[in-house]
């Protein structure tokens, strides 16, 4: 078994030297076709040093990034876009890094097309061989080599479901030998042999030493069985691993965490509750608006100025009180956009609201109404993307009727939003659009990234310049 686990470890890390060492040669070989390009069309003027220098100087900083990125095309369920991510990261911070390096040390001219067009072509490259080199590995794996052999202690429905895990793709790799329980579960798949009560898990791993992992789901009352099953696993190289039971209450994925030495599971993923990207939020949030406050808002807001001066009595702002981060009430601004009203506060905007103006209606459908937002988001109530606030009286009654309806107020609410540039903006008709801009906002907290944030801008953009049917 210890000789199958050093296999094991030597595989892997031979499909990590292999991979680097390929993308080393793509990497070092397309810089030098781009060479030839440019000397070729006689633009070879953006080198300042001798070609080894810099093809040096590349595989050194390529290196460097994709060791610290990782490769992780090996691991037996891994899926395209996520390998795609991995290269992008990588390919990212190299550009980055090497840019640096090239610039600074004047050796090359990165400011030309040369370069960009390089690094563009290069993540294409590089993608297309990781998504092909994990292509090979699942046709190795399904032709039934390097196999990793499975025993099931426990047969609850978690377990059933890690069974279906690990055997309906054969490309994974993965071979269930069979599950022990306290007798024959009728739900099992019948292709899941039965191998025995728990008390007999021992016996069968000392005879079939081969055993790589082992899941167990029995409930922690019965500690007298699985402590010993422990002891053995971690004393003869294989893999424990206990898979809890909360299909009994819980219905979606749950993620692991650590305070300190105590494990707990969570509901979700949480990337805004860690202070690295929060403090990246805050500082996009600070310079986005303070960049939009100081150049275009000034020009706006008087061309706004005297355009409702001349369509409309009243002020100019519009501020009403809003639900926030963790449900702080806060006073939003907007640029007025209808006839002063009682109902401002209780009633949302419809298709043909007669408390709208023609000016309201343009500002509305070019969502210039929200531009004044900036000047929450500089004071921190907001972020420029985020959940979209509502209205107190909203809030306090959809939370009654929606499940889930509050986590949106785990992260500050924002000018824009996924749910508003995946079709959830406007009037609320009815309860399912509600719950279908709630359920893209969940979504949002969960697979925040500043990559996303910076999509859904683009997105915001893009629909104010061609208009969008629910603005109104």
């Amino acid at each position: 078994m210890e000789n199958y686990t050093n296999n094991m470890v030597r595989y892997n890390s031979i499909i990590k030297a292999c991979v680097l060492l390929g993308e080393l040669c793509i990497c070092s070989g397309l810089f030098y076709i781009f060479y030839l390009w440019a000397i070729y069309r006689g633009k070879y003027t953006e080198l300042t040093a001798t070609l080894p220098q810099v093809l040096i100087i590349i595989i050194l900083c390529y290196l460097i990034c994709s060791i610290q990125g990782g490769v992780v095309l090996h691991l037996r369920k891994i899926y395209p876009y996520q390998i795609i991510m991995r290269v992008f990261r990588n390919v990212f911070y190299f550009s980055i890094l090497t840019g640096t390096v090239l610039s600074v040390g004047k050796f090359m001219n990165i400011c030309s097309l040369f370069f960009p067009a390089y690094i563009s072509t290069l993540f294409l490259l590089l993608s297309l061989f990781r998504l092909t080199f994990r292509d090979i590995l699942k046709r190795f794996r399904s032709q039934g080599k390097n196999i990793r052999y499975v025993v099931l202690v426990g047969s609850t429905s978690n377990n059933i479901e890690m069974y279906h895990e690990l055997s309906d793709d054969p490309s994974t790799g993965y071979k269930v030998n069979g599950y022990f329980d306290d007798k024959p579960n009728p739900e099992m798949p019948s292709q899941c042999c039965y191998l025995g009560r728990p008390e007999e898990v021992q016996n069968y791993l000392k005879k079939n030493s081969y055993i790589h992992y082992l899941f167990c789901c029995l409930p922690s009352h019965r500690s007298e069985i699985i402590v010993p099953i422990i002891n053995y696993c971690e004393n003869h190289l294989v893999h424990f691993y206990s898979v809890p039971n909360l299909h009994n209450y819980l219905h979606n994925r749950v993620y692991f965490n650590m305070m300190g030495n105590v494990p707990y599971l969570s509901l979700r993923q949480d990337p805004l509750s860690r202070t690295e990207n929060k403090f990246l939020k805050r500082t996009f949030d600070i310079v986005f608006s303070l960049l939009f406050l100081c150049t275009l808002f000034p020009i706006i807001l008087i061309i706004v100025t005297i355009i409702t001066k001349l369509t409309m009595p009243g002020p100019i702002f519009f501020r009403q009180k809003r639900n926030g981060l963790n449900d702080k009430e806060f006073y939003c601004y907007k640029f007025r956009s209808m006839k002063a009203n009682a109902e401002a506060d209780t009633l949302q905007a419809t298709k043909d609201d007669p408390r709208k103006t023609r000016w309201g209606n343009i500002m509305r459908k070019t969502n210039i109404d929200e531009l004044p937002q900036f000047i929450n988001v500089l004071l921190g109530d907001m972020s420029v993307v985020g959940p979209r606030p509502h209205m107190l009286k909203h809030t306090e009654e959809y939370s009654k009727l929606i499940n889930k309806y509050m986590v949106r107020h785990f992260v500050k609410p924002g000018i824009t939003g996924w749910s508003q540039v995946t079709g959830y903006r406007g009037e609320t008709k009815e309860l399912k659009d509600m719950e279908g801009r709630v359920i893209g906002d969940i979504w949002y907290i969960e697979h925040w990234s500043f990559w996303l944030d910076i999509y859904i801008i683009y997105k915001t953009v893009r629909n104010a310049i061609h208009g969008e049917k629910n603005a109104y």
